[in-house]
């Protein structure tokens, strides 16, 4: 039996363009369990081989599966449509899966609105896709498979009763990484071979902005130190990546976890750089050094504001001091960072944004990225501005963070889109900036900070 699964091609992604291809691990999964399964698969990452729907159209045409599955962020879930309806066009006898963070929490919404698509998968979908596709290879009742929701031959939906989470994550099979064009991806516009490593799902924290732990809990679930360095060895035999990038959530929240990753880096003697994502509140020193010594040259911090008022009522669960505690440690060891600052709250004030956006240049990180206040379906900040009557739009293609689709009480989408825009100028093209990555990081921080500003441009002009 044969499945296809498809990363679509994205309008919204024009706007994030900043030369950053990355493979879609969450697909690449999902092939693996159907590989060990005894399905024959096939992956089409769109934007990666810069195909538009026609070619994805060709490709399902030709080699007509029965099954076509297709992932959905909230931004692509029109794109995902448009897929959908291509496939359905020219393979109306096929099966088409709908699957992500968007069609997870809108699934009644997701099938009402695009009649071609027969099924949704509802969360984690390792399990899920192997069994609806065996309950389809069968031709068996769907109501038994659990997480999903589905359309009935008489128009009827159903949603089944919900999948529980994997609980052994080591019982997973590496992504299929033979099935991607790692060929195809670019960091800054520049081809490069960079692997993605999901070592946890989970996280315990109750940030209102993120959908993460709706998606895989809140209960903290973790490979073990040698399956995730097994993994981290064949990617290095196989690809010769220029670095790996840890994907998880929050991947220092069990230290000593990582500490016997590093150890075990170190001990098969893995000569490789890698990056990963961290809370301000689940670093030390002595854990800083240890991932340093094992290859860890670049940390993505969530510090999200410089208002403690702020980082309450989204309930980051972090001060200002840990922030700046968990900076300078960082840089005194030597490892570069990347910011994330969102603005754009419904009550935030003037003041509270422009000392937010200035925050980076005197925290000194490497990297900045701003975003605007985007209250994604499945968020707690979703079921505020929704209850509130905050939401300015339902087009779904808009909540792209770089435009408020939230009602603002204190600034004006148009003064908060030229602060955000300044802000991004001002930090990547500074004197400091530009002489302290002088070389190797110069061009890419002057592209980054062009892109943006070209990015917001197009926010405005469409």
């Amino acid at each position: 039996m044969k499945v296809i699964l498809i990363n679509p091609p994205s309008r919204s992604a024009e706007l994030f363009d900043i030369g950053i291809k990355a493979p879609p691990i969450g697909l690449a999964y999902l092939a693996s369990m159907l590989e060990r399964s005894g399905y024959e698969v096939k992956i089409i990452d769109a934007p990666a081989l810069d195909f538009q729907v026609p070619q994805v159209r060709d490709i399902v045409n030709r080699e007509q599966p029965e099954i076509i599955g297709i992932t959905a962020s909230t931004p692509m879930i029109y794109d995902a449509y448009a897929v959908a309806k291509a496939a359905k066009e020219v393979c109306p006898n096929s099966t088409v899966i709908l699957g992500g963070p968007h069609p997870t929490f809108l699934p009644i919404e997701t099938l009402r609105e695009c009649p071609a698509v027969d099924i949704v998968c509802i969360g984690e979908g390792e399990e899920t896709i192997v069994e609806v596709s065996e309950a389809i290879k069968k031709r068996m009742d769907l109501s038994n498979v659990r997480g999903i929701a589905f359309r009935k031959k008489d128009g009827e939906i159903v949603r089944t009763e919900p999948r529980p989470l994997i609980k052994d994550l080591d019982s997973i099979p590496f992504p299929a990484w033979h099935l991607l064009p790692m060929d195809k991806y670019t960091v800054l516009g520049k081809k490069a071979i960079v692997c993605h490593v999901m070592s946890s799902r989970g996280c315990p924290f109750q940030c209102i902005f993120c959908s993460s732990s709706r998606i895989f809990g809140r209960k903290y679930r973790a490979r073990s130190a040698k399956n995730v360095v097994d993994e981290i060895e064949f990617l290095v035999s196989e690809y010769n990546p220029k670095s790996i990038e840890f994907s998880d959530d929050e991947f220092t929240l069990n230290q000593r976890r990582v500490e016997e990753i590093c150890e075990e880096i170190k001990k098969r003697g893995i000569d490789i750089t890698w990056a990963c994502g961290s809370r301000v509140d689940t670093i030390s020193r002595s854990l800083l050094e240890k991932m340093r010594k094992a290859g860890c040259s670049f940390i993505y911090y969530g510090i999200e504001s410089a208002s403690q008022r702020i980082l309450n009522f989204i309930k980051k669960g972090i001060t200002i001091e840990q922030i700046r505690r968990a900076v300078m440690l960082t840089k005194d060891i030597g490892i570069k960072i990347m910011g994330s600052f969102i603005v754009g709250f419904p009550d935030e004030t003037r003041e509270e944004i422009k000392s937010t956006l200035a925050f980076p240049k005197k925290l000194k990180v490497d990297y900045v990225q701003f975003t605007i206040a985007t209250p994604y379906p499945g968020t707690e900040l979703y079921e505020m501005a929704e209850k509130d009557g905050l939401l300015l739009t339902r087009d779904w293609s808009k909540y792209t963070t770089l435009k408020p689709v939230m009602a603002l009480k204190n600034i004006s989408t148009k003064d908060l889109q030229d602060l955000i825009t300044k802000a991004y100028i001002s930090f990547y093209l500074s004197p400091k900036t530009l002489v302290k990555n002088f070389g190797k990081y110069a061009l890419p921080a002057f592209k980054i900070a062009i892109k943006s500003f070209i990015n917001y441009l197009k926010t405005w002009i469409r």
